[in-house]
């Protein structure tokens, strides 16, 4: 079993095309974190302020967040399939950092391996960005394979070759 870190950005999709090509066809699990509307109002100042959570539905809005990260999770689940995974899509709340909810996840589902991309792109802004992934490297105690989407390894080639 492997965890396939995903949030629908360019370099999630690829972390998982490229794991496909690296190792053999097995079990994957495919994780989308979600983060639990309080704990977002906290971490975003601005945020409390402009929401009274007494007067706002926090299940709901912590419910609908949730349901979301599974339609993505799925999502990424059809692409590991056609990757040659067979996978299961699991969803979590980030509690605490989101390299915490990373690497609990793959120390509950057994993952040999954490697959991610460099950062994401996507309406998640946040979720998987390239501080992200260098935080799960760097407290992980199992492999770690971290892939750029090939815009980002296109731009990364031309640098180290001079180019603009």
């Amino acid at each position: 079993m492997i965890l396939i870190c995903y949030d629908g950005s360019p370099d999630a999709r690829a972390a998982i095309d490229h794991a496909g090509e690296l190792m053999e066809d097995g079990q994957a699990a495919v994780l989308c974190v979600w983060e639990p509307f309080l704990d977002m109002l906290a971490r975003n100042s601005f945020g409390i302020s402009m929401f009274a959570p007494e007067a706002t539905d926090v299940e709901a809005i912590d419910a609908g967040n949730e349901r979301e990260a599974l339609r993505r999770a799925e999502e990424g689940v059809e692409r590991a399939a056609a990757a040659g995974f067979d996978a299961q899509a699991r969803t979590r709340p980030r509690d605490g950092s989101m390299a915490d909810a990373i690497l609990a996840e793959a120390e509950e589902v057994g993952a040999r391996a954490i697959v991610m991309g460099t950062r994401g792109l996507t309406g998640v802004k946040g979720v998987f960005l390239g501080s992200v992934s260098h935080a799960v490297l760097h407290e992980a105690d199992r492999p770690v394979i971290v892939v750029p989407s090939s815009e980002v390894a296109t731009a990364r080639t031309a640098r180290r070759h001079g180019a603009d």
